[in-house]
């Protein structure tokens, strides 16, 4: 796997949090000032008649023995900025969160008050993507640090001298107030009255105050995701957030799916669903994806990057998953980039137009091993009317690497049936004025496929299996009577091999009965 190095800087943080601490009764800021370990805050909670707790990165503490009284609440209430429908406040020019807790009267019983931290230099770590001109859609779970990257994307964009302007519902990204953080930079923010408003404020961002860059933080409801496509479909960059893990679960969420251009059910022609070895209703993308590029954001040092999200979903639905970018940050801080799937592979090097000899097109094996402790290149096979469950089974037994692939123009061979093979469709007429290898099987056994597979990779098959004998004998025979011979008496068999037989010859259009008494009965194959 190729890995890249690039150039980072040392992370600058400013969280204001002498700010927080003034917000909260005596005894619990003098309390939280003992524990030191500021930069390892996360979070205070407090709740009616509960201790309250200070959440840290390693470990929860108390923070005082007696449990919290309404008068409590009430102190931090009167000190913090009004709570908005969200049921959400925050301190005038910092980037610290509390949330509140209702009972069913609207009373505060509970709050959770975030330390909101800025923490300049980390966009390093996607500062090429971001300043790409694509729409970036970031991706995690709560609390991995999404809101911080989308916060230092603002301010990079926006020192360059571009147009950038936040669509802030909650205040998370510029600080509560009027006047937004410093940590934004020249980017200009718009406020949300509410959070049920957030769409009409995305495309009131478009066309009131020309922006080149939108940046919007928790695209979580479907009017969002279609303000998202409006934006999008308008030339402006789009930078976001969504809650998620992978790629391949946002796919499964109903509301935020069309983000990456929804799924559909279609029905495939008979042609097409041979060529692909599916079944004829399969998932496709319904459309083109909102954003150009997605990122997994594992842990705050370590993400996955989507390059081209229409290519990763793509592959998804057809159970063909590419391998995703993925970089990290190591321990002397060095941003270590491993790339993925490679798009454009060159076909040069291929082996060129062969003969149709023992069941096999070409002459050349196309991944023979390599030297010994090196490993194995992937071979691309573009299967016609072959089962590709069957197939990634014979590569998962033997242990050889394979990616079957729907573009032919990609592919390193052909994999097809013998009856397909003499009705010369046009892909494999295609392939061999490519010069692709096209591999002919007898039958769609997976036996057969480890057989070829065993063959491309130079690799020696253990031939000591009975039923793989009884089996391998069994495709002789179709061979002989498919040649001319009247009649083909194969060797005795157990019941359950005989059933394997029968199989083989129905496959081929051959008749086939069983004769002889155990534990002599045998199977004779002959011709109408």
């Amino acid at each position: 796997m190729t890995q890249q190095i690039l150039t980072a800087t040392q992370p600058k943080i400013t969280d204001d949090l002498d700010a927080l601490l003034t917000v909260f009764p005596p005894e619990i800021s003098a309390r939280l000032r003992e524990f030191g370990d500021e930069g390892d805050l996360i979070e205070i909670v407090m709740d009616l008649g509960r201790r309250p707790e200070a959440r840290y990165v390693d470990a929860d503490r108390v923070l005082l023995e007696r449990e919290i009284t309404e008068d409590d609440i009430a102190y931090v209430v009167e000190r913090v900025g009004q709570f908005t429908d969200d049921n959400r406040a925050g301190i005038t020019r910092t980037l610290h969160r509390i949330s509140a807790i209702r009972n069913r009267q609207g009373k505060v019983v509970g709050l959770t008050c975030r330390v909101g931290r800025a923490v300049y230099g980390t966009i390093d770590i996607i500062q090429d993507i971001v300043t790409s001109g694509k729409s970036i859609l970031l991706l995690g779970r709560p609390g991995v640090g999404k809101t911080t990257l989308l916060r230092e994307a603002a301010r990079v964009l926006a020192d360059q001298g571009k147009r950038v302007v936040i669509v802030d519902t909650s205040n998370e990204i510029g600080g509560d107030g009027d006047i937004p953080h410093p940590a934004v930079g020249r980017a200009r923010r718009m406020q949300v009255r509410r959070p049920s408003e957030q769409h009409e404020v995305m495309i009131e961002a478009v066309e009131n105050h020309m922006p080149e860059v939108i940046i919007i933080d928790e695209i979580g409801r479907e009017l969002e995701a279609e303000a998202a496509r409006t934006i999008a479909e308008r030339g402006v960059q789009l930078i976001g957030t969504a809650h998620g893990r992978t790629l391949a679960n946002l796919l499964l969420n109903p509301t935020l799916s069309d983000l990456v251009g929804g799924i559909e059910s279609v029905t495939l022609s008979d042609e097409e669903a041979r060529r692909r070895g599916t079944q004829k209703s399969v998932l496709e993308r319904r459309s083109p994806p909102t954003f150009d590029v997605l990122i997994e954001i594992v842990d705050r040092q370590h993400l996955i990057v989507h390059h081209d999200v229409s290519k990763a979903v793509d592959a998804i639905l057809r159970d063909r998953p590419l391998r995703p970018e993925t970089r990290y940050r190591n321990e002397k801080g060095e941003i270590i980039v491993e790339k993925g799937d490679d798009l454009k592979k060159d076909r040069s090097g291929l082996p060129k137009r062969g003969r149709y000899e023992n069941g096999i097109y070409g002459d050349n094996r196309l991944g023979a091993r390599e030297e010994r402790g090196r490993a194995v290149r992937p071979v691309r096979i573009y299967p016609y009317g072959v089962g590709q469950n069957r197939l990634r089974s014979a590569a998962q037994n033997l242990g050889v690497p394979i990616e079957i692939i729907n573009d032919l123009r990609r592919a390193s061979a052909v994999i097809t049936l013998k009856n397909y093979y003499r009705k010369r469709p046009q892909p494999i007429g295609e392939a061999e004025e490519r010069g692709i290898p096209v591999y002919v099987l007898r039958s769609n056994t997976v036996h057969q496929m480890e057989v070829l597979l065993a063959d491309i990779f130079a690799l020696k098959v253990d031939t000591a299996d009975p039923v793989s004998i009884a089996i391998e004998e069994t495709m002789q025979g179709v061979e002989k009577v498919l040649s001319g011979a009247p009649v083909v008496e194969l060797s005795p068999q157990p019941p359950e091999v005989r059933r394997m037989q029968h199989q083989l010859a129905r496959e081929a259009n051959l008749i086939s009965h069983s004769y002889g008494r155990e534990p002599n009965r045998r199977v004779r194959l002959y011709r109408e």
